[in-house]
């Protein structure tokens, strides 16, 4: 069986207790596009959130499940620890860097880590958060800003970039995402007095890394409002994923099997540290449902869900998206 190589990140989900001001924070600060706003699938009386770049692009997705109760998060180890989100320049990080201080972001100083320039700064709930320069990224191909966005296009965001894992094994690590999923280690860098070290897939650059530190002195972490849930690899179609549910199954290792989000189809399975992965497909995306010009404007629910929806509705907040 032949596998191709996974493109890189296609989503990462996170929580949060406050639908209201997650929107307000990540269309109107960030400038990011709410691309769907539909339910939890495998809970119906939560919204799910999507921003991206114009049309959900894969790759450019950071989407939130809310848990209007959802404690405190306590960092550790065995987590996903920071989400990173392309930029276009250098340049660009000094106009986010005045736009944090305008609107009273937590931010760090610009920091260069194996030549890419770094920005980190947190959301409301403390959601770890990182803008990546571009400037000199060869990889995967960024999304396209929103021309509607507040931010100027020149500076938008226009993807994910890599996502950072706090493990306690990271040999366990490691064969998950080399022997596994065909990552190839690229590289290593300094973070904190710690070594990170950083795998990249398909055509590599910022929207294909995961960088892994390891960190068994940490305790676990308790995750809640601000914590991450999930992250998902990119792969290019139905076919190719029925490929990868084969494979796992083979390889004995526990996992949902072929799972139907309409928006793409996944796999999900946890690597031996306890970190969710989901496979997901490149398609058929947002527009199978809504057309691009009011993306996200209403609540969206798959066909399936839909003989639900007033039922649905009336458990959710009413949350207010058309501009």
């Amino acid at each position: 069986m032949t596998l191709k190589p996974l493109k890189g990140q296609h989503h990462v989900s996170a929580i949060t207790a406050d639908a209201k001001r997650n929107y307000d924070f990540y269309t109107k600060i960030l400038g990011m596009r709410l691309v769907k706003k539909t339910v939890n699938q495998d809970d119906t009386s939560v919204y799910h959130l999507f921003y991206a770049d114009e049309r959900g692009t894969p790759g450019t997705d950071l989407t939130f499940f809310e848990i209007p109760r959802a404690g405190q998060t306590y960092g550790g180890r065995n987590a996903i620890t920071g989400t990173s989100l392309r930029v276009p320049s250098d340049a660009s990080l000094q106009y986010w860097k005045e736009r944090f201080k305008k609107h009273g972001v937590d931010y760090d100083d610009i920091t260069t880590d194996t030549g890419r320039q770094t920005l980190a700064f947190r959301d409301f709930e403390g959601q770890r958060l990182i803008l990546v320069s571009d400037e000199n990224d060869t990889g995967v191909a960024a999304g396209c800003p929103w021309d509607k966005s507040p931010v100027p296009q020149e500076h938008g965001i226009v993807g994910l970039g890599p996502v950072m894992l706090t493990v306690g094994n990271m040999e366990a690590m490691m064969k998950i995402l080399k022997d596994v999923l065909g990552y190839r280690e690229s590289r290593s860098y300094n973070s904190l007095g710690h070594e990170t070290r950083v795998f990249e897939t398909g055509e590599g650059g910022t929207g294909a890394e995961v960088h892994v530190v390891e960190r068994s002195d940490l305790p676990r972490e308790r995750p809640g409002r601000g914590s991450v849930h999930h992250v998902a690899f990119r792969v290019e179609n139905e076919e190719e994923l029925n490929k990868w549910v084969e494979l796992v199954n083979q390889l004995k290792i526990p996992n949902s099997g072929f799972v139907e989000r309409y928006y793409f189809k996944s796999l999900y399975f946890r690597e031996p540290n306890g970190i969710l992965f989901e496979l997901a497909t490149d398609g058929p995306g947002f527009e199978s449902d809504e057309p691009f010009e009011t993306l996200g404007e209403s609540l969206a629910l798959p066909p399936y869900f839909e003989d639900k929806r007033e039922e649905i509705e009336a458990k959710l907040k009413p949350l207010e998206t058309k501009e």
